[in-house]
């Protein structure tokens, strides 16, 4: 492969078997997903990816494949019902008191398991003047509002210019107290973390807090930690949102792995995410029961700073809720039957006249 084909971001199966992601023997089989589905893998990604390894798991995440035109009934366009919660264009009002601003649809990098993936992309429409000003305009007028989630598409591929003024206009509204960013850019393109980025987040009046997502410790580059250190030295406070996937990131190891680098980095591990039932990710989604056991797994291993919580958007927008595992169970009205990091099992008593726990005899 030339130096050059990895200087630019890969966005069709020419690219990526130029980048040596793939073989050509792929070629048909990258277009026909390309043809419904947005490619992009950045220089960044291309440079971790192993062409010898077949269950690579940066290009499992990043590559195209032919399992993603497999579309299962229950799969859906929107899994997490953001349409049904949109009360303006580029608002998703789900909760009372937090929002989503989806300011553009553009994203460095298209993840094959993407639950907005019939919606991002490039071309996607985002916000015109107009529109965002109607959006601000409805967090304005909601005092109960006390957060806005800048996602998309990822923020951070606004012009530092654009999320600065976006960032000012939030500053002025006195009930909001803090802005979100969610973003994959210190990760798969770390050099756009750059001053005129890190100069727009230092300095609010609002607290900012950026989610970054990884989902395997190699994205974890020298240059990814200096991207998160720059954000950190701004002012903004730091967690991480993984997704558990199939053949990625569903074995402990992997997972201790990832979220000990991102602590080493400032980074608090804040959702595992079970994978969402976006159209052709069944290849990527574990059973539930499978996340207990990896949970459990990173119990007995982490401390709690490395532990995040293991979540489940409820398909149709019912929202966002933990799903286990759990650790407690009723016995009697004498108390609660224990289970320990390394499994064996303990009572605890019940406090003096509590009733006897739900389900017990």
């Amino acid at each position: 492969m030339t130096c050059a084909a990895k200087d630019k971001t890969a966005r069709s199966a020419d690219d990526l078997i130029a980048g040596g992601a793939v073989t050509a023997d792929r070629r048909e089989e990258i277009e026909a997903v390309a043809g419904r589905y947005a490619v992009a893998v950045t220089p960044a990604m291309l440079d971790l990816i192993d062409p010898t390894d077949e269950n690579d798991p940066i290009a499992r995440q990043f590559v195209p494949s032919a399992a993603e035109l497999d579309i299962r009934p229950e799969e859906l366009a929107d899994p997490i019902g953001d349409d049904a919660h949109a009360p303006v264009k580029g608002i998703v009002h789900r909760y009372p008191d937090r929002v989503l601003l989806k300011a553009l649809h553009a994203c460095p990098v298209y993840c094959r398991f993407c639950f907005r993936r019939e919606m991002v992309g490039p071309g996607g429409a985002g916000l015109s003047g107009a529109e965002l000003n109607a959006a601000i305009a409805y967090v304005a007028e909601r005092p109960e509002v006390f957060e806005v989630i800048l996602t998309g598409g990822d923020p951070m591929m606004l012009s530092p210019r654009r999320l600065s003024d976006i960032l000012d206009r939030l500053d002025a509204i006195p009930h909001l107290g803090v802005v979100r960013l969610h973003t994959r850019v210190p990760v798969v393109d770390p050099e756009r973390v750059g001053k005129a980025l890190t100069d727009a987040l230092r300095g609010r009046e609002k607290a900012i807090w950026v989610a970054v997502h990884a989902n395997h410790p190699r994205e974890i580059t020298d240059a990814a930690k200096q991207a998160l250190r720059r954000l950190a030295e701004a002012g903004a406070a730091l967690v991480s949102q993984t997704v558990l996937l199939r053949g990625v990131n569903d074995d402990p190891a992997v997972l201790e792995a990832l979220f000990r680098e991102l602590v080493k980095a400032r980074v608090k591990p804040y959702y595992l995410h079970h994978c969402d039932l976006a159209p052709g990710t069944a290849q990527f989604r574990t059973g539930i029961e499978d996340g207990w056991r990896l949970m459990k797994a990173l119990r007995g291993r982490l401390s709690g700073l490395a532990q995040p919580t293991y979540v489940l958007d409820i398909p149709g927008g019912h929202g966002k809720v933990p799903v286990g595992p759990g650790y407690l169970e009723g016995s009697d009205a004498a108390g609660w039957t224990v289970e320990a990091p390394n499994g064996q099992l303990h009572s605890y008593p019940a406090a003096p006249g509590s009733a006897a726990p739900e389900g017990s005899d």
